[in-house]
């Protein structure tokens, strides 16, 4: 099962929602306008709903009768309690839309808090989306990678810590166990073959695949 979670980031950022038929569409303070604007009947409409205006939180709360709205002040973000429900439907991947564009503040949030629940929960398939890159995180292991023309050029970066043992093959320019220190960029705009293979010992990676 695949889980969409939309915010209310920039509506031009966005990907083609249409892409993820039958998907469970949770929506997010004003991500549930989005979803509505575009025919998208949400499950679930999470959060303070502080981004609308009150004619559209009226046509929220007519729409969700049973509509809970989050504080304002309160410790976790929207996008924390989303993907907090998102994980009672037992998905297989969690995609997370509308939360790259607007406030840098909202999309560090939005990484930090992706970056931990994939730790949570690594069976389960993380993917922040906008329609211009795929960003998702990987814990050290060995992954196959297939070429997609709509994400042409790959990105590694370290997250949080240093990568000890770096190893990809079948890209244009493969390496081998390589060390990634924190805050290096050398690993960027990669590009993938057909096939590959992406391996590491430790630390974290965030992978960035992106169209141009």
């Amino acid at each position: 099962m695949i889980v969409v979670l939309t915010a209310g980031g920039p509506a031009d950022e966005l990907p083609d929602l249409s892409l993820f038929k039958g998907a469970v569409h949770i929506g997010v303070d004003a991500g549930v306008m989005t979803l509505l604007g575009q025919g998208i009947e949400p499950s679930e409409a999470i959060g303070d709903f502080d981004s609308v205006t009150d004619e559209e939180y009226e046509q929220i709360r007519v729409g969700f009768p049973q509509l809970e709205r989050s504080p304002a002040e309160k410790d976790e973000s929207d996008t924390e309690l989303a993907l907090e429900k998102a994980m009672h439907y037992n998905p297989d991947q969690v995609v997370i839309t509308g939360v790259t564009g607007g406030r840098l503040d909202h999309y560090m949030a939005a990484l930090h808090i992706v970056f931990a629940y994939q730790r949570r929960y690594p069976d389960v398939a993380f993917i922040v989306l906008n329609k211009q890159n795929r960003i998702r995180f990987m814990e050290p292991g060995s992954y196959k990678m297939e070429a997609d023309s709509s994400y042409a050029y790959v990105s590694f970066y370290p997250f949080a810590e240093q990568v000890s043992g770096f190893t990809i093959e079948g890209f244009k320019y493969p390496v081998s166990d390589e060390l990634i220190p924190f805050g290096s960029t050398r690993f960027i705009s990669n590009e993938l073959k057909s096939s590959g293979t992406v391996k590491f010992t430790g630390g974290h990676l965030i992978v960035i695949e992106s169209s141009d």
